[in-house]
């Protein structure tokens, strides 16, 4: 049956999931959790957590979709939903990691032997992204990342775009000032 949906535009899928038709919002998550499992994954630094972040933005947006007032813009309206989530994600781990031993970071930055390679890399910027605000992690990720354009993501943020703007301006600069320092070792 969902072969039968994959052409159908999302305005159509939300009528019909909003009609109790379940296969309906079955497909318009297919359609986009690809590319917003992307998006969490550098968010929330893995993709166990990222998982989590988009069932539980799958179920808010079900549970709302009738507030879903664009239809025809449904992807737009559930990368919000996604941004929030991941945004309530990092504050919430910031919180508990700050109740664990701080010192562990330190300890563990300390044994690591310094080597560098492609996986060292990817790892290194992960590192970075995730010492970021959660602000400027979700700005830089959503223009550089997901190039989406400084309209759109003022759009799904609410945020004005020269704030968005200064948010990655000042993202990148943190970033470059990160990895100097893992790569200065």
């Amino acid at each position: 049956m969902s072969n039968s949906l994959t052409s159908v535009p999302d305005e159509h899928l939300v009528q019909a999931s909003l009609r109790g038709e379940v296969e309906a919002f079955a497909e318009l998550s297919r359609r986009y959790r690809d590319h917003y499992t992307r998006f969490a994954v550098r968010m929330v630094g893995n993709r166990d957590d990222a998982e989590d972040v988009l069932q539980s933005a799958f179920i808010r947006a079900y549970r709302a979709l009738a507030r879903c007032r664009e239809p025809d813009r449904f992807g737009a309206w559930l990368y919000q939903i996604v941004a929030n989530e991941c945004r309530t994600f990092v504050v919430r781990h910031a919180r508990r990691e700050k109740r664990l031993a701080r010192d562990q970071l330190a300890i563990q930055a300390i044994a690591v032997e310094p080597e560098f390679d492609d996986g060292d890399t990817l790892a290194d910027v992960q590192h970075a992204l995730l010492q970021l605000d959660v602000e400027q992690r979700e700005a830089f990720l959503m223009k550089h990342v997901e190039q989406l354009s400084y309209e759109e993501i003022a759009e799904i943020t609410g945020d004005g775009i020269s704030a968005l703007k200064m948010r990655v301006k000042r993202a990148c600069a943190r970033l470059r000032e990160i990895l100097e320092e893992v790569h200065d070792v």
